[in-house]
């Protein structure tokens, strides 16, 4: 009988190593759980794309973003979730300030995602962004009289104001981000007029806000502009306008969807590669497209539709700051009367 040499056994022991670490290891994990407060017709497009392009299976649950804290916080160690998406920065500070989330420093995500739109302990990031802007009526307003969120309290809008309940984050964060932008007192001068302005009680969402607009019981609003892009698909007629704000001090105010990994995700690389895709040209037209967004990535185009609308000079105070002061925003908007 031959024996093997000692270079062939050598060969077959670092072979056998190699091959034991291969089956016993999950090679760059197997797959990426996600919790996820966007909708599945919003984010499965980028997870078969991801998918596509790595071999990664994604797993998502879709809820409410206070629904998905809860969980977060309640499974603790045991989650199964690697990362958590949810929309507005004041979520995203909400998630970390509670401990779910953990910081990845990449250079790829700082390269892809302006500073303004990302936490600066790095444990959270915008993935696409959301104007909040000015609608008006085309056969009621000349955009020539508007200026700026500010210029809404001004009497000459009394009665002619429709804006969507106080109750809802967008404007929470959007009084936060004016709070921090000219202080809490004169913030308050703002939002009281605004409210001396209202021609009707607060409404339910930024869809009947326009409805109002365009059937001419309010002359104009502040929503979404996503809200907008998908009323006028539905009725390109309305008389609406889209006009930008503040563009010669401070810039419209913008707010993002994002994502964070959870504090105790288990398949950790695989979902930094998967954040990492999100900010990517591959993924940013999938992610912003699909809901007429603008891309976070400031090299990207946007979708033709939402480009249409024209540019804009964006706010670029630190979107935490719409979590920090988002306490103080509510308790504003109490004191004044907005409802």
């Amino acid at each position: 009988m031959q024996i093997p040499s000692l270079k062939s056994r050598i060969i077959s022991t670092l072979l056998w190593i190699i091959l034991s670490v291969f089956i016993t290891s999950p090679v760059y994990a197997e797959q990426v759980v996600v919790y996820s407060a966007r909708i599945e017709q919003l984010i499965k497009p980028m997870f078969d794309a991801f998918t596509q392009r790595t071999g990664i299976k994604v797993r998502y649950t879709t809820d409410n973003e206070g629904a998905l804290m809860a969980r977060l916080q309640a499974e603790g160690k045991n989650t199964p979730a690697d990362m958590l998406i949810t929309v507005d920065a004041g979520n995203l500070w909400a998630a970390s300030q509670a401990g779910l989330l953990r910081p990845f420093d990449s250079q790829i995500l700082k390269t892809n995602i302006p500073e303004h739109l990302r936490a600066p302990d790095d444990e959270w990031f915008g993935l696409s962004i959301r104007a909040r802007t000015i609608i008006y009526n085309t056969e009621k307003v000349d955009p020539a009289d508007l200026s700026t969120y500010e210029d809404l309290a001004d009497p000459k809008w009394k009665n002619r104001l429709c804006l969507r309940t106080s109750k809802k984050v967008y404007n929470q964060s959007l009084v936060a981000m004016m709070i921090a932008e000219h202080g809490e007192a004169e913030t308050e001068k703002i939002v009281k007029g605004w409210v001396a302005n209202l021609a009707t009680d607060p409404l339910s969402d930024d869809t009947r806000a326009m409805e109002f607009v365009a059937a001419g019981r309010c002359d104009l609003t502040v929503v979404n502009t996503y809200y907008y892009g998908r009323l006028m698909q539905k009725d390109p007629n309305l008389p609406l306008g889209i006009f930008w704000p503040n563009q010669k001090n401070g810039g419209v105010h913008i707010n993002v969807s994002g994502a964070g990994l959870t504090r105790y995700g288990k398949n950790q690389q695989a979902a930094e590669a998967l954040l990492e895709f999100l900010s990517s040209i591959s993924a940013q037209n999938l992610f912003a497209d699909v809901n007429m967004e603008y891309p976070v990535n400031p090299n990207i185009v946007p979708d033709p539709v939402v480009a249409a609308w024209g540019k804009f000079k964006q706010n670029h105070i630190n979107l935490t700051k719409a979590g920090e002061l988002q306490a103080e925003a509510v308790k504003l908007m109490d004191r004044v009367g907005y409802r």
